[in-house]
């Protein structure tokens, strides 16, 4: 009687082959004694492994590369490891950012009554119960007969929801054969026919019934790669098209219907009125954040509003379920629909007011916002990545003439994310020159990850706004508290033996510092730019005038 057929691939080789068979070129990390088994077979795999200094900077890493790429993979060590990523990783599930977290943990076999082994916490399951709270799918693969099916159960909602996913493998599982072969089974949820079919009717019937209809795009149509579909959506109706923060740059800024960056009262006054005086506003994709409000100065009524996100629809006050945004969309544009047209604001240089004044005044936020700006418009390839604070607020002003350039955590807002995710931006896309905007205050937190950037030879430009503290929370409450220790940015460069270090008090030093970074294309560049404390971009200037009219009860 002839044996039925075993599986002969073991556990850690299946996962290694499915992550590698989603596209995942690197993955982040630091290797621990749980993990190594995995690590090694990464090793042998066509993956690239980057090292980083920190856990929490390669859980970073992979959001930006998950953000440009599709999906990203970070691989750490038991608890100490996988805690230290925690926070990146949940970031990454509130902006719909897809990264895998590898884990190992101790063996199934060292288990037995419950030993006190180095990096555990409270139990065994205490970093498993942590990352279920911040993953879209999560699992320990502790049972060989299962594993095949919870690593394709779990990676398969990573792609689903566009959210971190969690799989933690025993060391001593990891070259564990199953002992039935596996055959993988692929669904992909399907909308409801009919729930489709009414909602595109009832949409139809009110984008048609609008004289001021418009777009607002958000994060998921980059998520979900439906940039060409916007586009196509946009261009067969006319009806232009604004971005939140959070999804700026999901299409070229440089399209003849773009009419701006939403951001309420934090946006530029034109954009605003264009957006809140639609009569049918199409939002597709959009989380509406307070940071994507402009801090809930946004003046947008629901009953004007079609809602289409990956997760509900809602049109007018009705609520549709089980309809997938890129049906919706597609849907929509199979309709072939014929909409009101409206003239869109002119678009003029956002930082145009700027007087930059003569070579030696010094330098202000403004003016290095006006500079990076007309950088960014005499080049191409370039990604900017934008910190926390007014580095984000600053940079949502520049003209990004190129979809999927712009990059930040405009929605879970954690500081330090710039300079790591500058790694992974750079692997996830070789070609393009990276561009980080970082507080002094960030930078001090995760900046020295500039290390991997030197180790691999990359040559991002990072400008670190050096005011002397959290600018942004001084307009909030002022103290000491916002007050951080003044680093010699600039002498970073002679610590890591590479790199060219800048220090910019004036706007001739800005305007030379910027040229030679360009041009330095051997190693990465840092602009250490000295701010007044109180000093800000235009964008929070609008925001703190806005917010102080709502305090003193006046109408904007």
């Amino acid at each position: 009687m002839s044996q039925p057929p075993r599986e002969s691939t073991s556990i850690g080789r299946y996962l290694v082959d499915r992550i590698a068979g989603l596209g995942v070129d690197h993955v982040f990390g630091i290797p621990g004694d749980y993990v190594l088994g995995l690590y090694k077979l990464l090793e042998e795999s066509p993956i690239r492994l980057v090292g980083t200094t920190r856990e929490d900077n390669a859980g970073y890493a992979a959001d930006a590369y998950a953000r440009i790429r599709g999906l990203g993979c970070v691989c750490v060590t038991y608890c100490v490891g996988g805690l230290s990523t925690a926070n990146s990783i949940a970031g990454a599930f509130a902006e719909k950012s897809p990264v895998v977290v590898l884990s190992g943990s101790p063996g199934i076999g060292e288990r037995a009554r419950n030993p006190l082994l180095h990096h555990k916490v409270k139990t065994f399951e205490t970093q498993f119960d942590v990352f279920r709270q911040f993953t879209a799918a999560a699992a320990v693969l502790d049972n060989p007969e299962t594993a095949f099916a919870e690593i394709d159960r779990v990676l398969d909602a990573a792609l689903r929801y566009k959210r971190p996913v969690y799989l933690e493998l025993p060391r001593d599982l990891v070259h564990e054969v199953p002992e039935a072969p596996h055959r993988r089974r692929e669904a992909p949820p399907e909308s409801d026919p009919d729930a489709l079919r009414e909602a595109l009717d009832e949409a139809e019937s009110m984008l048609a019934a609008a004289r001021r209809p418009m777009i607002l795009a958000d994060v998921e149509v980059n998520r979900f790669h439906l940039q060409d579909d916007l586009i196509e959506l946009a261009e067969a109706t006319g009806m232009p098209f604004a971005t939140t923060i959070l999804g700026k740059s999901v299409a070229s800024e440089a399209h003849p219907l773009f009419a701006g960056v939403y951001e309420g009262g934090m946006g530029r006054p034109e954009v605003t009125e264009f957006v809140e005086s639609s009569d049918c506003l199409l939002m597709l994709g959009c989380f509406m954040t307070d940071i994507n409000l402009g801090a809930f100065t946004a003046n947008i009524d629901p009953s004007r509003c079609i809602d289409a996100t990956s997760e509900d629809l809602r049109i007018r006050r009705h609520h549709y379920r089980d309809i997938r945004l890129d049906d919706f969309i597609r849907g929509l544009i199979g309709r072939r629909m014929t909409v009101a047209r409206r003239p869109i604001p002119p678009r003029t240089n956002p930082f145009a007011g700027v007087e930059i004044g003569p070579g030696d005044s010094p330098a202000t936020s403004s003016k290095l916002f006006a500079r990076l700006n007309r950088l960014l418009k005499g080049t191409t390839g370039t990604t900017v990545i934008a910190d926390v604070g007014d580095s984000l607020f600053g940079a949502a002003d520049l003209e990004m003439d190129r979809r999927n350039e712009f990059l930040a955590p405009a929605y879970y807002a954690s500081m330090g994310f710039g300079v790591p995710a500058a790694v992974g931006a750079n692997m996830a896309a070789p070609g393009s020159r990276v561009l980080v905007i970082v507080g002094d205050g960030a930078f001090q937190m995760t900046g020295m990850e500039l290390a991997t950037v030197a180790r691999h030879g990359f040559n991002p430009i990072i400008v670190v706004l050096n005011n002397h503290g959290y600018t942004t929370e001084r307009f909030l409450l002022e103290g000491s508290f916002n007050d951080v220790h003044n680093w010699q940015y600039h002498r970073v460069p002679e610590v890591l033996g590479t790199g060219l270090g800048m220090e910019v008090r004036t706007v001739a030093e800005l305007d030379a510092a910027l040229e030679r970074a360009w041009a330095n294309t051997s190693s990465f560049s840092l602009l250490n730019v000295h701010l007044e404390k109180t000093d800000r971009s235009p964008a929070l200037g609008r925001l703190t005038a806005r917010m102080s009219q709502l305090v003193r009860g006046e109408r904007p």
